[in-house]
């Protein structure tokens, strides 16, 4: 109220500041007109005298004017070059001497002489604001000089103005006093008592019950004092009967529960919720919801209803011997959830006996998310699953090839165990790039960090083709280099580039018949990312193999997939084009494919141009909202 009434106190008084400042205007104003229109009738009566030089007549008539009426502070005439020849009160000597000052009208700075209408200024005096009024004196078209008078203010606007102002001040620093008195009033007769109170209120919460308020007030602040008092009283009496003590292990439980990371939900025997914490509530979608008090079956999610509804009324129910009762302690489930989300639950349910174990007093239940180890455990066993009968067949072969090199060697012919042998060797070389694409392909999904730097694309790019060029002209297919001139580096890690060029060309040959071609493309490529311009280097390597089906192109960079729609081939290890996506992820980019069965396919990506300032020594973000289209095409490229 107080900070209120101030703000409205400090409006009002700006208002009338605003209307005592407005009126003042408008009195200046109309002291500016009236003075103009006074000096104009003047001057129309004084020019003919002037002209004439009649100075007696200018003379008589202007103490005539200057008596007639009270706004005219001064009268003053000046010839052509402002020097005063005369004026009210101020006259010059009739006696001149080498002595004699000389005065001269001070002109505004636009000079009437070079205007028809009257000059008008204000100026402030020891007695006040005088509006100054400069009008020329022409007579027939000659400037015979010019005509000065002083207008004092509107008395009455001044003396009411200057009302105005002191009463809007007296009453602006009148509410200030009241305001401030009544603070202190209220800072000694009502702020203290409270903050007395506030005190006696921690004192108890922090366990004093022996805390007292004695201070001499009578009303309701009186009756809330007697009130504190006898409140204190009581819970000193009841500290004497050890409520503290289960107070503080009360809160010490609930707060052990309700932080704690796994869900835990106390019920009675009459399935009625006691205790929920925050985790329990987060897992089963409880956020808002009033369970304390209710029948939990009523607000389980339906697959762990299903699941809990005949144990739990089992454990409540306590139809069981003691003894068997006591071995009883519980059970353990593990239940899917698809609401509030897609996640693995496991529910512990712990029987909570009397002090003597022979009766249940409830039912503790623990819920712990375990969603994260499933996943964890499915994906080591699938990829275990997968490594074991990758490497079983190679194993096998090579085994059972040795073992009848071993048994049968002497009767076999040089060309069989030549042909054994090769096979063992085959097989073996086929055992190493799987464990080598293994190691491969768990350093990349590791945290290890890799240091990027400027790289000229066509280095590996030669240098994978010169690896292949044996293997393609012994094929028959032709290795096509277009690389545009005077690409800007890009940034990347070599050795990581060249496996990406290795693992997809190695692809194509593998897939490509005699007389098709392998090309691989690269070209400098403006995409706006981020509402700014950038420069990338778009990369193709392009085949008139096989193709791929459009079933299998989604799976085609999945861990030990492996095409098999339309050749068999038992040289891959199923993980080349994971490792080329992952390489790919790491430089902050992605790959993609267009194939079609019969004509061949196609794989780009896009790698960042290397700016000085985008060094790293690790990856940094350059790639997003890119194009998902290659430019070229696969029919382009056959």
């Amino acid at each position: 109220m107080a900070a209120a009434t101030l703000v409205v106190s400090l409006i009002m008084s700006g208002l009338t500041f605003w209307a005592v400042n407005t009126i003042q205007q408008d009195a200046r104003m109309n002291d500016t007109r009236f003075g103009r229109d006074l000096g104009l009738l003047l001057a129309a009566n004084v020019t003919h005298h002037i002209a004439q030089n009649n100075l007696t007549e200018v003379a008589r008539f202007s103490n005539r004017f200057y008596s007639s009426t009270s706004s005219v502070r001064y009268m003053l005439y000046a010839d052509e070059a402002g020097k005063i020849y005369f004026g009210i009160p101020f006259s010059e000597s009739e006696v001149q001497n080498s002595l004699t000052i000389q005065r001269r009208i001070q002109l505004p700075e636009n000079d009437p002489e070079n205007s028809d209408l009257p000059m008008v200024r204000q100026h402030l005096t020891p007695d006040g604001e005088v509006t100054d009024v400069f009008v020329p004196l022409r007579h027939n078209g000659k400037y015979l000089g010019v005509l000065a008078i002083g207008i004092n203010p509107n008395a009455t606007v001044v003396a009411s103005s200057n009302l105005t102002r002191d009463v809007t001040i007296s009453v602006f620093i009148s509410i200030w006093v009241m305001v401030i008195l009544g603070a202190v009033f209220n800072a000694l007769a009502i702020t203290k008592p409270i903050k007395e109170l506030l005190l006696g209120v921690k004192n108890i919460a922090a366990g004093n019950f022996q805390q007292r308020i004695d201070l001499p007030f009578g009303g309701e602040l009186g009756e809330l004092i007697s009130s504190f008092n006898d409140m204190a009283e009581r819970l000193e009496r009841y500290e004497e009967q050890n409520i503290e003590e289960l107070t503080a292990q009360k809160a010490k439980l609930e707060t052990l529960v309700s932080t704690i990371a796994d869900g835990a939900v106390l019920i009675d025997t009459n399935l009625q919720v006691i205790l929920v914490n925050p985790t329990a509530r987060r897992l089963f979608g409880w956020e808002g919801a009033d369970v304390v008090g209710g029948n939990i079956l009523n607000f389980l999610p339906p697959q762990v209803q299903a699941e809990l509804m005949r144990p739990l009324y089992e454990i409540a129910a306590g139809e069981c011997a003691p003894r068997t009762l006591r071995d009883r302690e519980g059970g353990e489930f593990r239940i899917s959830l698809s609401q509030p989300a897609d996640r693995t639950v496991r529910i512990l349910l712990t029987t909570v006996f009397d002090q003597y174990r022979e009766s249940i007093k409830g039912i503790a239940m623990t819920v712990q998310d375990i969603t994260r180890e499933v996943e964890l455990n499915e994906a080591k066993s699938h990829f275990i699953s997968n490594v074991s009968h990758e490497l079983r067949t190679p194993l096998f072969n090579i085994k059972s090839f040795i073992e009848t090199l071993h048994e049968y060697g002497e009767d076999l012919t040089e060309e069989e165990r030549q042909e054994f042998l090769e096979t063992a060797n085959r097989e073996t070389d086929r055992l190493t790039r799987l464990v080598n694409d293994v190691l491969d392909l768990s350093r990349l999904e590791s945290c290890r960090i890799y240091h990027f730097e400027a790289v000229d694309i066509a280095q590996p790019i030669e240098q994978t083709l010169r690896t292949y060029q044996l293997n393609a002209r012994d094929k028959g297919i032709e290795l096509i280099q277009e690389i545009e001139p005077d690409l800007p580096p890009v940034l990347g890690h070599y050795d990581l580039l060249l496996q990406v060029f290795a693992n997809l060309v190695g692809n194509s040959l593998k897939f490509t018949e005699t007389g098709g071609q392998v090309a691989i493309r690269t070209y400098l490529l403006e995409r706006l990312a981020e509402a700014r311009q950038t420069s990338v280097v778009r990369v193709e390597i392009s085949d008139t193999g096989i193709g791929i089906d459009p079933e299998d192109q989604e799976a085609i960079f999945d861990r030990f997939f492996r095409v098999e729609n339309r050749v068999h081939t038992l040289e891959g290890t199923g993980l080349g084009l994971s490792i080329v996506r992952n390489i790919i992820e790491r430089h902050h980019s992605s790959v993609h494919l267009v194939s079609e069965v019969g004509v061949g396919t196609t794989f780009w990506f896009d790698l960042a141009v290397f700016q000085e300032q985008t060094r790293q020594t690790e990856e940094v973000p350059l790639l997003e909202a890119l194009s998902t289209e290659p430019i070229s095409s696969v029919t382009a490229s056959v």
